[in-house]
């Protein structure tokens, strides 16, 4: 008579160094973009309520200089506008986060579930930072634990 186990033995996608390198590269990006997104908050509620963009540069309506300050856009000709920069950077840097996001789930074989609230953390102000120590942690605890679940090159 055979007895099964219960549950199956744990795998993992990589071996424990590549583990390692997807959570620390996970763990840049969670930082960064967690940054970019509470300046994209603090851009936000200038832009929406006081109507006000961070601009460098430029000349403003009235023929002078701008070197740095926040000013309606209607106000300046040209210029470098910071407060859209700012957008254009943590959207990009979200899907860099998503890749790291991706590369970690896929090696240490999480439920789809754990790919989601990981993504969350890009979009959720400060969640990025809570949710980064986490799973940094259960990653370490994880691959600590069971050295006979990871794959042999």
């Amino acid at each position: 008579m055979s007895s099964t186990p219960d549950t199956a033995p744990r795998k993992f996608g990589g071996t424990p160094a590549q583990i390692r390198a997807a959570a620390g590269f996970y763990k840049v990006l969670a930082y960064a973009t967690g940054v970019m997104l509470l300046l994209l908050v603090l851009e936000m509620i200038v832009k929406y309520f006081w109507k006000l963009e961070l601009f460098v540069g430029g000349t403003l309506l009235d023929g002078t200089s701008n070197r740095i300050a926040l000013l309606n856009r209607a106000e300046i000709t040209d210029g470098f506008n910071v407060s859209l920069a700012i957008l254009i950077v943590h959207g990009w840097m979200y899907v860099v986060y998503l890749f790291a996001d991706f590369r970690l789930w896929s090696l240490m074989r999480w439920p789809f579930s754990r790919f989601i609230t990981i993504a969350l953390g890009g979009v959720v102000p400060f969640l990025s930072f809570y949710t980064e120590s986490k799973v940094h942690a259960e990653v370490e605890r994880d691959v600590a634990a069971n050295p006979k679940a990871a794959k042999r090159y």
